[in-house]
């Protein structure tokens, strides 16, 4: 055999080495199977005028595929749901099967971890709260404050019944009375007591803070002479 021969003959055998690998691995990635877990997040279908108390956030869940859909397979597309609608008020053992899994087309369910959540469904309901301003920090030497005063007074809110019956007040942010020498007023954020409990409106209220000059600048105040009206 020629050596030009020769060198056709090593080029088509390494072609057909590298077909056949590529064959193979081909096959590999459309038959032979592969798993995977997910951590997949919980969404909830809740009755009308309930709130769900302590959500489950994310379960675990095992997948199997072949390998190319498996490593093709983004966490983002696997998710949760729990249709909750003909469910009523009170704590519910829900137990998760295939049928709650959202994923790609191709991928089968193995299991579920936890197989089965609680769920504890409450009433919403919707009040208003008086508001308590949260005073900080000191004025300036010798200046005294009255009692505070917050426009408007009250703020509606909408949660879990248990939750709001045990809100007596809810407090804003902090305002700072540090350098103040007189009377001022601030708009400030009504502070959110529990992330289930939603500030409905307003969500910001106006401070007013009585300032009193010391007594002797007072005294300097009243006894400078007024003029004479012409």
């Amino acid at each position: 055999m020629s050596e030009r021969a020769r060198t056709w003959a090593l080029r088509l055998l390494a072609l057909g080495i590298a077909i056949g690998i590529w064959f193979n691995a081909s096959v590999e990635d459309r038959l032979v199977p592969s798993e995977r877990v997910v951590e997949a997040s919980v969404s909830f279908n809740r009755p009308r005028g309930f709130m769900i108390i302590n959500p489950v956030g994310t379960v675990s869940v095992r997948l199997l595929g072949s390998k190319k859909t498996v490593r093709q397979l983004s966490p983002y597309e696997v998710s949760v749901s729990v249709d909750l609608s003909p469910r009523q008020e009170g704590t519910a053992s829900i137990n998760l099967g295939p049928e709650n899994v959202l994923a790609p087309d191709g991928l089968e369910v193995v299991s579920i971890e936890p197989a089965t959540i609680r769920v504890d469904l409450e009433r919403e309901v919707t009040q208003r709260v008086p508001v308590v301003p949260n005073l900080v920090g000191k004025p300036a030497p010798g200046v005294t404050f009255d009692e505070p005063e917050v426009f408007p007074n009250q703020v509606l809110v909408s949660g879990p019944a248990s939750r709001i019956d045990r809100i007596a007040s809810l407090s804003t942010l902090p305002v700072r009375l540090d350098g103040h020498t007189s009377t001022f007023e601030e708009m400030v954020a009504v502070k959110q007591p529990d992330p289930l409990i939603q500030i409905v409106q307003p969500a910001q209220v106006t401070v007013r803070v009585p300032l009193q000059p010391p007594p002797e600048e007072r005294q300097a105040t009243d006894s400078k002479p007024r003029k004479e009206e012409s």
